[in-house]
């Protein structure tokens, strides 16, 4: 079968997020799926199937990361759907049935993919004693982010202590369902309105380089703030890489590019 490696929410290659995907005919056990994610070793390795015509959905849509599933990924969402259009396999709106329910992803004209993902419930915390010196940074504020994303939204001062991170990762475990994201509002004149990091140690991925999930967190907070739906975020990992951001009530539409990079073939 054929096994391909997406750079997600970028429109270069070696940067944005990267996924492994494969098209299947059905889903092995989920003990070959984890192996194969493990062998792919990526923050996500997305499965796919096509399913039966006049249903709810088009594709069924698995993600793992290389130690667990995980119940919402944006990044290899939109590697699925850029593989499923470049290679002529499905064409216009494609319709995911996954675990966070049904997930449709719009390709345009110009290349770039539109999530229509649910808009993640955001609910005020305490800030948890140690974070601060787990992250390197003292918080402002923290939201829960709820069970699909399953983060602790943590606000920070400025752009620059965002950038400036360096946390003890082995510090950050067990703060909550997966991990923590890190933002600030930008500084003027970037040409982008916030900027965010995302530390999953519990999961296996120390920062993930673009979480497409988180900005359905980063949505709703930062449109709050800013008093406009629509916004551009920069996930500023080593990799880096932007989302546009629309919300919708309870749907946040995701926005963004992807380049296949790597095509081959599973031998097992």
């Amino acid at each position: 079968m054929r096994i391909r490696i997406v750079d997600a929410f970028t429109d270069r290659p070696f940067a944005g997020n990267p996924a492994g995907v494969l098209l299947l005919d059905s889903f092995p056990d989920d003990a070959w799926l984890q192996n194969v994610a493990r062998e792919v070793n990526h923050a996500e390795t997305a499965f796919a199937h096509r399913l039966p015509e006049g249903g709810e959905a088009d594709w069924a849509l698995r993600w793992f990361t290389p130690v667990t599933e995980v119940a919402l990924c944006g990044h290899a969402t939109l590697a699925t759907a850029h593989v499923l259009r470049t290679t002529g396999t499905h064409e216009g709106r494609v319709r995911f049935a996954t675990r966070s329910g049904v997930l449709i992803a719009t390709p345009h004209e110009d290349g770039s993919v539109t999530l229509d993902f649910p808009t993640a419930p955001l609910t005020r915390a305490d800030i948890p004693q140690g974070i601060a010196e787990a992250l390197g940074a003292r918080p402002l504020t923290a939201f829960d982010t709820g069970p699909n994303v399953g983060d602790l939204l943590v606000e920070l001062a400025d752009e620059q202590t965002v950038l400036d991170l360096a946390p003890d990762h082995k510090a950050l475990r067990g703060r909550s369902a997966r991990g923590i994201i890190a933002t600030a509002a930008a500084d003027p004149g970037r040409g982008y309105d916030f900027v965010s990091r995302c530390f999953f140690p519990d999961v296996g991925i120390d920062e993930d380089p673009v979480t497409g999930s988180a900005h359905t967190a980063l949505a709703p907070f930062w449109s709050e703030r800013l008093g406009r739906p629509d916004l551009t975020g920069l996930q500023a990992s080593p990799r880096s890489g932007s989302v546009r951001t629309g919300l919708r009530g309870d749907r946040t539409l995701l926005t963004g590019h992807a380049v296949t990079v790597i095509e081959g073939e599973l031998l097992v």
